[in-house]
């Protein structure tokens, strides 16, 4: 009897042990950041620039415009939609920022408040289109897309220079030891940190979730479905404002031809960050995750000096995959 019992103690930690292993691989992020780590480890074998505090502080820049254009089509796709019009709204945000500051005279930061204030304009008209006429979130993404493209390019075709200080700013470095970071990067950071507590930490960000997942049951529990949805496009409006500005602090001016495939950038760091697109299920710093492998597999690509095509190949092999692993686990909880 004794030895029976000794002889099932180690296969019950055994057990233990996989199913331990087996719920973290089913952590939210946990397959993002493994698969981070692995390409990190890929590349850090191919050359010996990888792994540099120089080269990891590129990649990061290399990110905060679509990691920061991300964060607000999280919120959206969270509740099962999506948006189109990101890039376009962001650029048509940054160049009024700028073409007031240097055009007009205006005062920074009433140009940057002014094409926030645009940019959440924007956010809330999707919303309300969406929530209100219920109208498709596709449709009308990509119809607002062609009128904020459409806008920014009556209102400006050529590049605008000699920018204030005050809104390139964020492009600036201060020194971490021997390793110069951007306070773009760490503003990226903090709006993530955000994101996160408020989806959380409070009961708008569960209501986000609720939406999402069952939006008829959220309704029939005295949630306003429709307020909640036109406040998260609007919210995500105001954080394209704020992509719109770290773009121009990256690039050092106001560029009307910025943004074009930002918005499909954006999904494809919201995918590979383990979001779904049925709506629901997620985690904003699995978005960060997610813009980092894109920022790590082009970097890591190019240094090995392979053709930018062929980091485009393989992001949109990325993404497929990613959309498929999500098809199958929507599939199999259904």
């Amino acid at each position: 009897m004794s030895d029976a019992l000794a002889h099932e103690r180690p296969q019950a930690g055994w057990q233990r042990i996989r199913a331990g292993v087996a719920h973290f691989l089913t952590l939210p992020g946990v397959g993002p950041l493994l698969a981070l780590l692995i390409a990190m480890l890929f590349f850090a074998t191919q050359t010996d620039k990888f792994f540099t505090g120089r080269n990891f502080s590129l990649v990061v820049q290399q990110v905060i415009v679509v990691g920061t254009l991300a964060i607000g089509q999280t919120l959206i796709i969270l509740t099962a939609g999506i948006d189109l019009s990101n890039g376009m709204v962001m650029a048509l945000g940054s160049v009024i920022m700028a073409s007031l500051a240097v055009e007009f005279g205006v005062p920074p930061v009433f140009a940057i408040l002014i094409g926030l204030a645009i940019t959440t304009l924007f956010g809330i008209l999707n919303g309300s289109l969406v929530a209100l006429v219920k109208l498709p979130p596709f449709i009308v993404t990509l119809g607002t897309l062609n009128i904020a493209y459409a806008i920014t390019r009556i209102y400006r075709t050529t590049t605008i220079s000699n920018l204030p200080t005050t809104i390139t700013f964020l492009g600036n470095t201060f020194t971490l030891g021997e390793t110069a970071i951007t306070y773009g990067s760490v503003v990226m950071l903090i709006i993530y940190l955000i994101a996160w507590f408020i989806l959380r930490e409070t009961s708008w960000g569960r209501h986000v979730y609720a939406v999402g997942d069952n939006p008829e049951a959220t309704r029939l529990a005295g949630i306003s479905t429709t307020r909640l949805l036109i406040s998260v496009y609007g919210a995500a409006g105001f954080i394209y404002g704020i992509a719109g500005l770290l773009l121009i602090a990256r690039t050092q001016v106001g560029d009307p031809q910025a943004g074009q495939t930002a918005n499909l950038d954006s999904i494809t760091a919201v995918v590979l960050g383990g979001t779904s697109l049925f709506g629901g299920r997620g985690n904003v710093l699995g978005t960060l995750i997610g813009a980092l492998i894109v920022g790590v597999f082009r970097n890591g690509l190019q240094l090995m000096g392979i053709p930018s095509m062929y980091q485009v190949l393989v992001t949109g092999i990325l993404v497929i995959l990613a959309v498929s692993v999500d098809q199958f686990s929507h599939r199999g909880q259904a």
